[in-house]
């Protein structure tokens, strides 16, 4: 089957071996470090650079989130990088946490035929209310720990969050083409 998505956002977290003094980052990176008091109670600052993809948030507890990136090495890189500026080192390693990727189904099939191919599925829950959110919401196991989350609209894209490997949404979106097919 071929198949191929376009990863749109890798969400990654790392965390630093020291708490982090926010207001000095303002003060030492003034360009690159955004930190406002009144944004999560002054807790978190975020510092992109012109040679990032994405941006990371820096807690004060040295907790890192990179967002943005649209790939699993990139995301791992900027985490790292980040520590790197910040003169600190990484307690816990980047890991990646969610991964939203994006695809075209080529269907001939209408949206209420398709909710109601899936729902035949007793693993799958299907939301589907037009007059709320243009797609059908699809909940989808892929093994004992992980689940999807796919936005299937009526042109076929597919959008797919929740999981944290590249393997497992080939796995989804494989499964949703398999029973779209069918």
């Amino acid at each position: 089957m071929n198949l191929q998505f376009i990863i749109v956002n890798v969400v990654a977290t790392a965390a630093l071996d020291q708490p982090v003094d926010l207001e000095f980052l303002r003060e030492r990176f003034p360009k690159y470090i955004l930190h406002d008091q009144d944004i999560y109670g002054g807790r978190v600052a975020y510092y992109k650079t012109e040679n990032m993809q994405g941006k990371v948030s820096i807690f004060w507890s040295g907790k890192l989130i990179s967002v943005g990136t649209k790939s699993i090495e990139k995301a791992e890189q900027e985490l790292r990088l980040t520590a790197e500026a910040l003169n600190a080192r990484l307690k816990v390693e980047p890991k990646i946490k969610n991964i939203i990727a994006t695809t075209t189904l080529n269907t001939e099939k209408d949206m209420d035929q398709i909710i109601t191919e899936l729902q035949e599925d007793k693993k799958i829950h299907v939301i589907y209310e037009p007059e709320q959110f243009p797609a059908a919401i699809i909940k989808l196991p892929i093994n004992q720990t992980a689940k999807a989350t796919i936005l299937l609209f009526g042109s076929g894209k597919l959008v797919c969050v929740g999981l944290s490997r590249t393997e497992q949404i080939k796995k989804a979106i494989e499964t949703i083409k398999s029973k779209l097919e069918t």
